[in-house]
C-alpha cells in the first residue's frame, strides 16, 4: 500500500499537541486530560498534565471488561526447560489482583520502590503490572546481575520489596540467583524489609526467617481469601518504572518512565509502526531487565491487545539455530523484534539459512531489527532467507520507543540498507557539529532531537535532574543530544553510524567505525565483527578490526583478514589506515547484544578498565587479549 507517512508526520509537525490529544484517545483514563502539553512542567515539559490513569488498568481490566478475558496474552515458551504455558488476559489480571493485595499487605504503597531480580518466567510479568497496578514504581534488574550492582540499584531507589527468583536457567548451566541477592542485600545499606521469592524446581533457595516470603504460597493465599487489589489511579506525570542504563560505573542512571505518556507513545507505535492489531501475535526476543522487554514484551502488547510471546532461551543452542523460525510457526507470530547481532548469531551457526525450511512461516510479515547497527549484509541475508521486509530501527533506553524506522503500520517506505530510515512523528531529528551549528546532509555529526521529547520519553533521570540536565540537555542547548553520531541524507533519511565515543580521529580525519564494520560485515566469510580506534604515536588512532568467522568456513584465517583489509582500503579509501584485522572466536557483548568496543580498546590502550556488569561472558575478554598480544597491541 502507499505510505501514509509523509501525511501522518506533516500533521504531528502541524499541530504537535493536537496530534498526541487524538492519540491519548485510544488510552482509558479515569480523568482525561484537558491538556496535553505544559511547556512549564519538568525540565522539559509534561505530557497530560492533568490527566489521571493506570497501566494496569489499560493493559489487562479494560480488555477483560471488554468481553476479551479468554484471549491469550502470554504465551511463554521455554526450552531451556521444555515448556510452553499459555495464559489468557483473565488468568494473569487474576494472578496480578492477587499479588497486588499480596504488596499491599507487605506495607507497599503508591510511589514505593519495588526492586524485581527475576529470569523470563511468566512470574516476572505479573510482578511488574502488579506494581503499576497499585501505584508502586517498579525497578527491574536483568536477573544474575552481579551483587554489587544490584546492591547499587536497591540504594539509589530506596527499594521497599524485592521480587526474586530463586535461579535463572542458561543453555547448559543454572544461575542461582538468591545468593547474589542475599550478597546484595549484605553489601546493600538500604535494607528493604521483605523479598517475595519464586521458587523454581530446577534449584530450590535457601530462605530467611521472616524476611524471604515464598511468592507462589503468598499468591494462593491471597486468591484463597479472595484478597485483590484494585487500580489505584495515578498521574499521567506520576512515575510507571525507574530503569538503570546497563553498562554504568559509580552512580547508576535511572531512567524515570510515566504513566500517560508511555501508554500514549506505546499504543500509537504498536499499531502505526509494528503494524500489529488487536489478537494478533507479536513478539519481542528481549529480556525483561532491559528497555525492549519492558516497551514491547509487556507493556506495548497488552495496551494494543496482543498476544506476547515471553521467550526464555537463545537464539542458537536452545536447541539449535532454528529456534526463532520454530516459535514463529509454532505460534503464529506476526510480527517479531529481535536484535541483529541474534541473527548474526543465527547466520554464523547456518550460513545457508537451511532450517528455515523446516517451518511454515506463511503468516509471519515481518522482522524488525534494533540494538546495535543492523549491517546491511545481515539484513539482506534475512530477507533472502525468510521473504519478508526486514525493518531496522533506531531508539534508546532514554527515548522507551523508537525515534526512526520504516513504519509498517503506515505504509513501508523504499528500504536504504544501513538507514533506520525517517523520524517517526514526535521526533524533529537534527545533525550538529560540535560548536551545535546544523550541517548538510550528507556530513556526519551529532544526531540530537529538538525539544521536546514527544510522550514516552524519559522526563528525567531518578532523583537527579541537574544530571539529567548535564548527560542530555546542556551540550546543545533546546535539543536532546542522543550521544550517537550520524547524518541525514537527501531525502531525511537517518543514518547512524556509531556512538559519538566510536568516532575515531585517524590523523585528524573524523572517521566512522560504524562504516568500517559495514564493509567487514559485506565479506562471504565473516559473520559478525566490530571495529575500534587504537591509540597511535604517529596518526593519534588507527582502526583495528576484529572478525568472527562462518561456522562453515574451513579457510586459513590470514587470508580472509588480508581480503577484509583490502575491502576497507578499496572502499573507504587510504584514508582509513585500516591495516589490522583480527579473526577471533567471538566478540565480548552485553546480555543484551551490545558489542563492548569501548573495553576491548581499553585493553588494546592498556588503559585501565572494570569488568563490565553486564557482560554475558567474561572469559571472552581474556580470549581478546590473547589475540592482541599476538598482534604486539597491548602489551
Amino acid at each position: 500500500m502507499a505510505s501514509r507517512y509523509s501525511e501522518v508526520y506533516g500533521a504531528w509537525k502541524t499541530d504537535p499537541e493536537g496530534f498526541w490529544s487524538e492519540a491519548a484517545e485510544a488510552i482509558d483514563w479515569f480523568e482525561r486530560p484537558e491538556r496535553a502539553f505544559e511547556a512549564e512542567g519538568g525540565i522539559y515539559g509534561h505530557w497530560f498534565p492533568d490527566g489521571v490513569t493506570n497501566s494496569c488498568y489499560n493493559c489487562l481490566d479494560r480488555h477483560v471488561e471488554a468481553g476479551r478475558g479468554d484471549q491469550i496474552a502470554f504465551i511463554y515458551d521455554s526450552p531451556v526447560t521444555s515448556s510452553i504455558e499459555r495464559i489468557s488476559y483473565g488468568a494473569l489480571l487474576d494472578d496480578v489482583k492477587a499479588l497486588a493485595a499480596v504488596y499491599r499487605e507487605l506495607g507497599v504503597d503508591k510511589g514505593d520502590r519495588i526492586i524485581i531480580y527475576m529470569p523470563m518466567i511468566p512470574q516476572a510479568a505479573v510482578a511488574m503490572l502488579a506494581a503499576a497496578r497499585i501505584g508502586a514504581v517498579h525497578s527491574v534488574v536483568f536477573g544474575g546481575f552481579a551483587a554489587n550492582e544490584l546492591a547499587v540499584r536497591i540504594d539509589d531507589c530506596q527499594a521497599k520489596l524485592i521480587v526474586s527468583a530463586s535461579c535463572g536457567i542458561e543453555p547448559g548451566r543454572t544461575v542461582a540467583y538468591k545468593p547474589l541477592l542475599d550478597a546484595a542485600l549484605t553489601i546493600a545499606e538500604h535494607k528493604p524489609a521483605h523479598c517475595l521469592v519464586y521458587q523454581r524446581e530446577m534449584l530450590r533457595a535457601d530462605m530467611t526467617p521472616v524476611r524471604d516470603i515464598d511468592y507462589a504460597s503468598a499468591l494462593a493465599a491471597a486468591k484463597d481469601a479472595g484478597d485483590e487489589a484494585g487500580c489505584t489511579p495515578v498521574a499521567s506525570t506520576d512515575p510507571l518504572y525507574v530503569l538503570y542504563t546497563s553498562g554504568t560505573t559509580g552512580q547508576p542512571k535511572g531512567v524515570v518512565r510515566d504513566n500517560g505518556g508511555h501508554m500514549v507513545a506505546l499504543k500509537w507505535s504498536m499499531q502505526n509502526f509494528f503494524g500489529v492489531q488487536p489478537g494478533e501475535v507479536f513478539w519481542a526476543a528481549s529480556d525483561i531487565g532491559w528497555v525492549v522487554g519492558h516497551s514491547f514484551i509487556v507493556y506495548g502488547p497488552l495496551l494494543n491487545g496482543n498476544t506476547s510471546v515471553l521467550f526464555e532461551g537463545k537464539p542458537v543452542g536452545t536447541p539449535d539455530p532454528g529456534t526463532y523460525w520454530r516459535i514463529i510457526a509454532q505460534h503464529g507470530v506476526a510480527v517479531m523484534f529481535t536484535a541483529p547481532t541474534a541473527l548474526r548469531a543465527i547466520r554464523k551457526e547456518d550460513p545457508d539459512a537451511s532450517l528455515v525450511a523446516n517451518y511454515d512461516l506463511q503468516q509471519f510479515r515481518a522482522l524488525f531489527l534494533a540494538g546495535e547497527r543492523a549491517d546491511p549484509d545481515t539484513i539482506r541475508w534475512a530477507e533472502r532467507a525468510l521473504g519478508v521486509p526486514i525493518i531496522d530501527h533506531w531508539w534508546q533506553t532514554e527515548t522507551g520507543w523508537p525515534v526512526a524506522g520504516n513504519p509498517l503500520g503506515l505504509g513501508l517506505l523504499p528500504v536504504k540498507y544501513g538507514s533506520p530510515a525517517v523520524p517517526l512523528p514526535g521526533y524533529d531529528v537534527q545533525i550538529l557539529d560540535d560548536a551545535g551549528h546544523p550541517v548538510e546532509a550528507g556530513t556526519l555529526g551529532n544526531v540530537v532531537v529538538k525539544l521536546p521529547l514527544p510522550p514516552g520519553c524519559l522526563p528525567t533521570l531518578w532523583n537527579a535532574d541537574r544530571r539529567f540536565r548535564a548527560a542530555y540537555l546542556e551540550e546543545f542547548p533546546g535539543y536532546y543530544k542522543t550521544a550517537d553520531a550520524g547524518y541525514l541524507d537527501d531525502d531525511g533519511y537517518v543514518f547512524i553510524m556509531a556512538r559519538t565515543d566510536d568516532i575515531i580521529n585517524v590523523a585528524g580525519h573524523r572517521l566512522s567505525t560504524g562504516a568500517m564494520e559495514e564493509v567487514c560485515a559485506s565479506h562471504p566469510d565473516v559473520a559478525e565483527c566490530a571495529v575500534i580506534g587504537i591509540a597511535d604515536d604517529l596518526k593519534g588512532q588507527i582502526p583495528a578490526g576484529f572478525l568472527v568467522i562462518n561456522s562453515n568456513v574451513s579457510r586459513e584465517t590470514s587470508e580472509i583478514e588480508q581480503e577484509v583489509i583490502s575491502l576497507v582500503r578499496d572502499r573507504i579509501g587510504p584514508v582509513a589506515a585500516f591495516r589490522t584485522a583480527m579473526c577471533v572466536k567471538r566478540l565480548p557483548k552485553t546480555r543484551s547484544g551490545k558489542i563492548l568496543r569501548a573495553t576491548i580498546q581499553k585493553i588494546a590502550d592498556r588503559q585501565p578498565w572494570k569488568m563490565p556488569a553486564t557482560i554475558d561472558d567474561p572469559a571472552i575478554l581474556d580470549e581478546i587479549a590473547a589475540v592482541l598480544h599476538a598482534k604486539g597491541i597491548g602489551v
